[in-house]
C-alpha cells in the first residue's frame, strides 16, 4: 500500500454506522483522518432490513467521515455478519511436478484453488479462504511453504459463505450512497485484526464480539483461524429484556443499560437496593436492572462455549477469551466470562490508532478499525487471506459518475 493512500472502511451494525478514513501509519497503525458514526436505522441482527432506511444511515455517516477529513470517500472496506454465514473446513492437494521440486508462491495459489473447487449452492457466496496450515510431503505444521522442496503440497483451509440475497441488499445499500466496495470481509476476522495479540492466536484464544444484533466469533489457534460462528443474540436481547422484564419504553431501557447496567454489582460498591432515576420520570431497582442484564450474558457466554470444539477446550486456547464490541463494555464482564468459561478473560481494545480517534479506543469500534487493518494485511500480501472484489472498473466510474450527479 502506498505511503499515504487514504483507506475507509464502513461497519455497518446493527445500533450504528461507522465509518472510518485513514492512512497506513509506521509499524502497521492507522493514522485516522475522520470518523463518522451515526444511528443505525434499517437493520436486524446484522441483516438488512429496510434499504431506504439503511442507505440514509450509511449517507449520513459517510458523510460526518468525509466532513471531518476533507476528502470523499470514493470506495471502502465493509464488513458482513449475520446468521447466514457459514464456514467449513477444506484440504487441498497438488503435486510439485518442475525438476527442482521446489515451492513457489503459484504453487500456494494453485493449492488454495483446488480447497475452493467445492459445490457451493447458488444461493451462497464465498467469502473468504483462509489456509489453516500446509503439509509438504506429509509434513505437516508448515507454516510458508515457499522456498522448501517437495513433492506433494497439502493445505488445510476455512472456507466461509453467506447467502447472496444478505449479501446483495448489503452490497446495494452502499453502492446506492455513491460508494464502491473494495472488499467484503467477515466482521469478527476484522476484529481480531484490531485486538488480538499474534501470541494469543500462536496460543488458542477466542474472540467474542457482542455487538448489538450479533455475537461474532472467531476461534484462533497456531496463529490460524479454526472456527468462526455467528449467534443471533446480542445487546439488543439484553435491552429487550430489561424493557419487557421493568416495563419500560425500549430507548429508556437502552439509556439505563448503558448508564447504570453491570453484570457484577456487588463490585460496583452501590446499594444493591438503590433506585435509579432517568430525566423522563422513570425509575427501576439498580438490582432488578443488574440482575437482567447478568442473566442475558451469561446465557450469551455458555452459548459462545458451545460453539467451542470439544470438552477440554481449556487445553486448547490457553489465551482465554478476548471480549469485544459494544456490550463488551458493560463493567464485570470480563469477571463474569472468566467464571462461566474457566478461561482467563480480557476486553479487547482496538489497538494502534492515532490521529482524529478520540472515540476509536473503545470495544465498541474494534470491527471498524479492523476492517482497515486488514486491508493493510492484504495489500501487503500475505497469501491465503483469499476474497473477492465485489466491483470491476467500469461500475467504479459508473459509481463516482452517479455520486456527482446526486451531490
Amino acid at each position: 500500500m502506498a505511503k499515504n493512500e487514504v483507506i475507509a472502511s464502513i461497519d455497518v451494525g446493527t445500533t450504528k454506522i461507522c465509518s472510518i478514513m485513514a492512512t497506513a501509519g509506521s509499524g502497521g497503525g492507522l493514522q485516522v483522518l475522520g470518523v463518522g458514526i451515526s444511528p443505525s436505522r434499517g437493520l436486524h441482527k446484522g441483516l438488512v432490513v429496510n434499504i431506504p432506511e439503511a442507505k440514509e444511515s450509511i449517507r449520513a455517516s459517510v458523510r460526518k467521515a468525509e466532513q471531518a477529513s476533507g476528502l470523499k470517500m470514493e470506495s471502502a472496506y465493509v464488513g458482513v455478519t449475520g446468521r447466514h454465514i457459514s464456514s467449513l473446513n477444506k484440504q487441498g492437494v497438488v503435486s510439485i511436478s518442475r525438476g527442482d521440486r521446489l515451492v513457489r508462491t503459484d504453487d500456494l495459489r494453485r493449492v488454495l484453488q483446488t480447497a475452493r473447487t467445492i459445490a457451493i449452492p447458488t444461493d451462497r457466496k464465498l467469502l473468504h479462504i483462509i489456509p489453516r496450515g500446509y503439509a509438504l510431503d506429509g509434513q505437516t505444521g508448515v507454516k510458508n511453504p515457499v522456498g522448501m522442496h517437495g513433492f506433494r503440497l497439502d493445505v488445510e483451509t476455512h472456507v466461509i459463505t453467506a447467502a447472496v440475497t444478505s449479501v446483495q441488499n448489503l452490497v446495494k445499500c452502499i453502492r446506492g450512497v455513491g460508494i464502491d466496495i473494495e472488499d467484503l470481509i467477515l466482521e469478527p476476522l476484522a476484529s481480531s485484526e484490531a485486538v488480538l495479540r499474534p501470541d494469543e492466536k500462536d496460543a488458542g484464544v477466542i474472540l467474542a464480539d457482542i455487538g448489538g444484533g450479533t455475537t461474532d466469533i472467531a476461534i484462533f489457534k497456531d496463529g490460524s483461524i479454526w472456527h468462526t460462528a455467528i449467534l443471533p443474540v446480542a445487546g439488543y436481547q439484553i435491552t429487550r429484556d430489561i424493557a419487557i422484564g421493568l416495563g419500560l419504553p425500549f430507548d429508556v431501557a437502552e439509556e439505563m443499560k448503558k448508564k447504570y447496567g453491570s453484570v457484577m454489582p456487588i463490585q460496583d460498591g452501590k446499594e444493591e437496593e438503590s433506585a435509579i432515576n432517568v430525566e423522563n420520570g422513570y425509575g427501576v431497582s439498580y438490582r432488578d436492572l443488574c440482575v437482567i442484564i447478568r442473566a442475558r450474558v451469561e446465557e450469551i457466554l455458555k452459548l459462545i462455549a458451545l460453539e467451542l470444539p470439544g470438552s477440554d477446550y481449556v487445553k486448547d486456547v490457553p489465551a482465554g477469551l478476548v471480549l469485544t464490541g459494544g456490550t463488551s463494555n458493560l463493567p464485570g464482564v470480563e469477571v463474569l466470562g472468566q467464571k462461566v468459561l474457566g478461561l482467563p478473560a480480557r476486553v479487547g481494545i482496538p489497538m494502534g490508532v492515532y490521529g482524529i480517534a478520540d472515540v476509536l479506543p473503545d470495544p465498541a469500534y474494534a470491527t471498524s478499525v479492523g476492517l482497515l487493518l486488514w486491508s493493510i494485511r492484504k495489500e501487503e500480501g500475505e497469501v491465503g487471506w483469499q476474497s473477492r472484489r465485489i466491483s470491476q472498473p467500469f461500475q467504479r466510474l459508473f459509481l463516482r459518475l452517479r455520486r456527482l450527479i446526486a451531490s
